[in-house]
């Protein structure tokens, strides 16, 4: 458990570092707000000139309490470490660092990419660096929008601010930031190694079970489905397969029964035997 504890705040100095040196070096310099605490710091940064860091220390700490005082411990020590973490790095970054760019489409890409990995590791290890999460948790708590639309609203008033104190053209490239590390955190946490997950409903669905175990050499799961306009009882053959199987899986099923109904859709990831084993 220790050694798990300091792993875990090794990810999250080691995130707010990176989402630091993506504020500094790629989307401060060309003021895109990309949503969030560090985005109203951007657009205070500029109207004030008051340091970035300590403008979102101010604004998380109050948040941080009231999230405390409201939703329990479960915002915890790790984000409070996240919050100071990223605050100091950020204003002990920007007086040595310079804009990489002043493409603005490139800012905001690169801006994006390296501030959503920074995100995905600190939530990979149980953090967060406070921010957006926390106005979102208290917007559902207060008034009952769910978590994905209060980060929405969060993001967007800010997107707003920034298009007011700055221009239009900013503010659409903040929102392409904030599209990219929202793509970005999701690759981090789930990986790259994508699936396809297979479902087989036949009549021959015991020749369709045999291929893919002698065939593909893959598992299967075989359950029982009544179909909701017939009636009639069916096997349903569940699967977990590469990219490059598919066309051959499909090829096969074909060939067994030209009837059969197959759905494929994307499995970001697989855990358990044969594939990724599950991290304790």
């Amino acid at each position: 458990m220790k050694k798990r504890t300091i792993i875990d705040y090794l990810g999250i100095t080691v995130g707010s570092f990176l989402i630091a040196l993506a504020l500094t070096v790629f989307l401060v310099p060309n003021r895109i707000a990309a949503g969030g605490v560090s985005g109203l710091a951007t657009v205070i940064y500029y109207i004030t000139s008051f340091p970035i860091g300590i403008t979102m220390l101010i604004i998380n700490i109050p948040l941080f309490l009231a999230g405390l005082k409201i939703m329990g411990t479960s915002f915890g020590i790790r984000t409070i470490y996240g919050i100071i973490s990223l605050s100091v790095f950020t204003d002990l970054l920007q007086p040595q660092m310079t804009a990489l760019t002043d493409d603005l489409l490139l800012a905001s890409i690169y801006g994006g990419v390296v501030g959503g990995i920074g995100l995905g590791i600190v939530f990979r290890s149980r953090g967060t660096t406070g921010g957006t999460d926390m106005i979102a948790s208290l917007i559902n708590y207060f008034t009952g929008i769910t978590v994905g639309e209060g980060l929405l609203i969060a993001d967007g008033v800010v997107v707003v601010l920034a298009g007011i104190f700055f221009n239009l053209e900013v503010a659409l490239y903040a929102a392409v930031t904030i599209f990219i590390t929202s793509q970005t955190i999701d690759v981090v946490q789930e990986g790259l190694n994508f699936k396809k997950g297979v479902l087989i409903i036949s009549d021959k669905a015991d020749e369709i079970n045999q291929m893919v175990v002698n065939d593909l050499n893959r598992g299967i799961t075989e359950f029982e489905a009544k179909g909701g306009y017939t009636g009639n009882r069916k096997q349903v053959l569940l699967c977990i397969i590469s990219r490059s199987e598919v066309s051959e899986l499909k090829k096969a099923v074909a060939k067994i029964d030209e009837e059969a109904f197959v759905i494929i859709s994307n499995v970001h990831e697989v855990l358990g035997e044969g594939f990724t084993e599950i991290a304790h």
